[in-house]
């Protein structure tokens, strides 16, 4: 099988910082504390409850049934009581009704899960039957619901489905590991969506920076219908639209989907994720995530289940380093992760990696910050071909007409990487971030505006 070696346009090469756990083994962490399902977990509508305060659930159980449209079921991952439906803090520093749970330590699960099924064996509406009950989401961080991105209007027109093992974000390593230890597993999810798209070619995209997880996948592919492809390290690998255009050359605008271009892409993670739902009869309850960062005593590669604390995966973790304190918490990588001013919130689905960072690049660019000197460095690196320097000077000026029609700015994909090779320090991405949510509240408004006249 030959090993093509390909690339996107623009991109960089931020510090990886992934020597702090990328060795590390992953250890299976069962939580202890209360568990907090928050009922959005994924783009869409809210799941609604199907439990009430008192009742005792077993993990695995339906606690919340995904509403009609786009959204997506949750189980519990523990077995307790349900102590309350109520607001709750989430990861992202914002309230959402969620479903709290006393976790009684038992981990009871509900009759039939770990049942072996063949999926050759299955229909294509039983799998995705499977899927959707399973309350699977994507797990790279998007959190769009998956049995909705395995039924596209045309299914025969799917030429790839491509598996994202590109982890290209800074310091996360659990789906490197998760490809070193799980690597027949994930291939056999692949094969499970290969099913459904019978025309399609299935591509696991790695990084080249993970040489155990390429042969892990070498060795289960063999025999296999599946091609393994390294790319080269360079941010953002990983992106979807990076993936597509490395695989197939393809380029999609901002109102199209992968499938539109013939692309079906998952991260490793849901992949896995799908093979557990399908061949081992289990819902999504656990996942893995990385705690890490140069703050973290000992950083490491957890299993662990959906709605665990995360200050108690930080103790699990070591606490923090001794003599150090995080002066910034991070949901994700420093690249595109969110800030967390909370431990007392839970991980969430789509939520990889906690990194806890001994200094904040953000706050320290503030007081270095510079007019634009006009470089064109940003231009270079924008892996969309955008002009990042015009669309700052059309966002300061609020001239949202040039920045949507002209400059096309809502083809952002919020990557970072012309604020990371910015020299004068400018915080572009930040501000591409507040432009796009200001275009998109006008065009709600016109909507409502609009609708009010009928």
């Amino acid at each position: 099988m030959s090993l093509t070696r390909k690339s996107f346009r623009g991109g960089v090469h931020p510090e990886g910082h992934k020597e702090l756990s990328k060795n590390a083994s992953f250890e299976t962490y069962l939580p202890q504390g209360d568990m907090v399902f928050p009922l959005s977990q994924h783009i869409g509508r809210p799941a609604s409850p199907v439990v009430a305060k008192g009742d005792r659930v077993l993990a695995g159980q339906l606690i919340a049934e995904a509403a009609a449209g786009l959204s997506a079921n949750i189980v519990s991952s523990c077995s307790g009581t349900v102590k309350a439906i109520d607001r709750h803090r989430t990861i992202a520093g914002t309230f959402m009704q969620s479903i709290i749970i006393e976790n009684d330590g038992l981990y009871e699960t509900l009759p039939g899960i770990g049942k072996k099924v063949d999926h050759r064996k299955l229909s294509q509406a039983e799998i995705l039957a499977k899927i959707r009950d399973a309350g699977i989401v994507g797990m790279g961080g998007a959190g769009f619901p998956t049995h909705i991105k395995l039924a596209p209007r045309d299914p025969s027109a799917i030429r790839y489905v491509i598996a994202n093992g590109a982890e290209c974000e800074p310091y996360i390593t659990c789906d490197d590991q998760l490809m070193r230890n799980y690597a027949p597993e994930i291939l056999t999810g692949m094969e499970v969506i290969l099913s459904l798209f019978p025309g399609a070619e299935g591509v696991v995209v790695i990084e080249d920076n993970k040489p155990e997880a390429i042969q892990a996948m070498l060795n289960a592919a063999a025999g296999k219908n599946i091609r393994i492809l390294p790319m080269p390290t360079k941010y953002p690998q990983g992106g979807e639209r990076s993936v597509i255009n490395v695989v197939c050359g393809a380029n999609y605008g901002i109102t199209e989907l992968p499938a539109d271009v013939g692309c079906i892409v998952d991260n490793v993670g849901t992949i896995y994720a799908i093979y557990k739902a399908v061949c081992e009869s289990a819902p999504l309850m656990e996942r893995g995530v990385t705690i890490t960062g140069e703050a973290v005593k000992r950083p490491c590669n957890l299993l662990t289940r959906i709605g665990a604390n995360i200050g108690e995966l930080l103790e699990v973790a070591g606490g923090y380093r001794d003599g150090s304190k995080a002066v910034k918490i991070l949901a994700g990588g420093p690249m595109m992760g969110i800030p967390v001013d909370n431990l007392g919130v839970p991980l969430q689905k789509n939520n990889n990696a906690l990194t806890f960072l001994t200094g904040d690049p953000v706050a320290d660019s503030l007081q270095v910050q510079t007019a634009c000197i006009r470089c064109g460095r940003c231009v270079r690196v924008c892996p969309q071909g955008l002009t990042p320097q015009l669309m700052s000077a059309a966002f300061e000026k609020k001239d949202y007409e040039r920045y949507e029609n002209k400059l096309h700015g809502l083809e952002c994909i919020s990557c970072g990487s012309c604020t990371f090779i910015c020299p004068a320090k400018r915080h572009l991405t930040q501000e591409f971030k507040v432009a796009k949510a200001e275009i998109m509240a006008m065009k709600r408004a016109q909507k409502e505006k609009e609708a009010a006249k009928e």
